[in-house]
Formats: C-alpha cells, sequence, structure tokens
C-alpha cells in the first residue's frame, strides 16, 4: 500500500502532462476560432463570432456538413445491422473458416486508409459507381463496420443467455427473443458502436479523398481543399463546432448510459 502512495505523485504528473498534451491543441484551436483579426492568433482584447457566422454562410461548408451528416449516420446505421447480424454468427456458432471470417470483417482496422481510398477508387471505376453519395457511403461502411463488430462481440460474450433461453422454454420466437431480450441487453455495445462508427465517418479524411466527387464533397475533404488555398480563422471556427458536436453526442450519451459502459459495450 505504501508503494502505491509513493508513486501516486508521479503517475498523477506524467497523466496530467499526458492529457495536457492531448488537449492543448483543442484548447488553442477552439479559441483561435474567436479571434476577430483575418490571422490565425489568439484573441487579445476582443472576442467575436465572425468566423462562426462565416462558415454558415460558406455554401460549399454547408453543403459538405450536410453530406458528411448523411453519409456517417447513414453509414454508422447500416453498419450496425451487419455487424450485430455477424456478431450473432460469430460468437454463437462453431463453424470452418470462423476464424477467418472474423479476420476478414476486422481488417479494415489494419489496412491504411490510402490503401483502401486507391482500391476502392479503382472498384468503383470498374463499376462506373463514381459520383455518388451511395457508393461513399459504401466505401465509409467497410471502414466504421469493425467499430461497431468489435463491441457488439464484446457485449454478446458477456451476455448471460438463461432470459433468451426461459423465453425459448415459454414459446417465444427467435425474432421476439432477439427484438425484445437480446437487443435491449446489447444495446450498449450497439449504441456505443454506432457513436464510434459515425465518429470516425465524419471524420474521415485519407480514403474519401479518392472517392469523393465535387457534387458529394464531404466536410474533412472541403477543410483540406480550403486549407490547400488560404488559412484562415474560419478553419478553427469549423473546427471547434466539430469539437463541440463531438463533445455534446459523448456527453448525452455518458448521461444516457454511461461511457465507461458503451466503450466496453456492456450494460
Amino acid at each position: 500500500m505504501s508503494g502505491m502512495r509513493h508513486n501516486g505523485p508521479i503517475a498523477l504528473v506524467f497523466h496530467a502532462l499526458v492529457v495536457g498534451f492531448v488537449l492543448a491543441p483543442l484548447i488553442v484551436i477552439c479559441l483561435v476560432a474567436f479571434t476577430p483579426a483575418n490571422t490565425l492568433t489568439l484573441p487579445t482584447t476582443q472576442v467575436s463570432l465572425r468566423w462562426f457566422a462565416a462558415v454558415f454562410a460558406h455554401p460549399d461548408f454547408v453543403a459538405s456538413f450536410l453530406n458528411s451528416l448523411w453519409v456517417a449516420a447513414t453509414a454508422a446505421t447500416i453498419a450496425v445491422v451487419l455487424a450485430v447480424a455477424a456478431g450473432l454468427a460469430l460468437d454463437r456458432y462453431d463453424f470452418r473458416g470462423r476464424a477467418a471470417l472474423n479476420a476478414l470483417f476486422l481488417s479494415p482496422l489494419m489496412i491504411p486508409h490510402l490503401v483502401l481510398g486507391v482500391a476502392l477508387l479503382r472498384l468503383f471505376a470498374l463499376l462506373g459507381a463514381t459520383g455518388s453519395l451511395v457508393w461513399l457511403t459504401a466505401g465509409h461502411i467497410v471502414v466504421v463496420t469493425p467499430y461497431v463488430l468489435r463491441l457488439v462481440l464484446a457485449a454478446l460474450s458477456g451476455l448471460d443467455r438463461s432470459a433468451e433461453q426461459a423465453a425459448v422454454t415459454l414459446g417465444a420466437s427467435g425474432w421476439i427473443v432477439f427484438r425484445r431480450i437480446t437487443v435491449p441487453m446489447i444495446l450498449p455495445g450497439i449504441t456505443g458502436g454506432w457513436l464510434l462508427a459515425f465518429i470516425n465517418s465524419f471524420d474521415e479524411l485519407t480514403m474519401s479523398i479518392f472517392i469523393t466527387s465535387p457534387a458529394t464533397v464531404t466536410l474533412p475533404v472541403r477543410m483540406y481543399m480550403y486549407a490547400t488555398e488560404s488559412i484562415d480563422p474560419m478553419m478553427a471556427a469549423v473546427s471547434a463546432l466539430m469539437i463541440a458536436v463531438t463533445a455534446a453526442a459523448m456527453l448525452l450519451l455518458d448521461r444516457i448510459f454511461g461511457l465507461d459502459k458503451i466503450l466496453v459495450g456492456q450494460g
């Protein structure tokens, strides 16, 4: 116990330095977003919302935000459906090729998004399916499904199946058991997976650069394109808005489920 007390302050200082190192750039960019100047400077004598107003007055940024919102929400929802079905099969059935199939589903986590972007660009070009939000969403589904699958598998691995077995004994059909017992019990894992999928899809840049078209530019791609032309505080304002939306979503989920339960996929 004395050793733990002796190491406590050192561990606290180390963790504080790590957290400070991670949060410092985010804090700086949020402060810069309120500058009244025309350059990336911290506000000194006064703060201004002019750059936030400029974001909403910029039609390209608004359109790209709506594209990102639609793609991320759709990709995350479809990824949940696919991951729940795959998770149930992988967790509850023992069949030949099960390990290989699991590795295939999780492989996008290990493949660089640059490689995925080039591969999907070539595939979509062969299919003649470029320039559509549908195919852009399909690419995002490939990238985000593993995040959902990992949390669904974690939720299923800790699931007590006695309630399901009792319902089957009482005559409930498989669909009723799934809808009224299984899904509510793994809901934190599903919700956490959807959230991670949404955030990763909304922030995806590397792969999206290859498979977007002028009509389907997402917000991260738009920010990248804008940054290559000019860097002004409007970029900081967009970044601050993205940070605020993400923080609000995390806070809401923490209030409803608890992030500790969601991020490990347990109820």
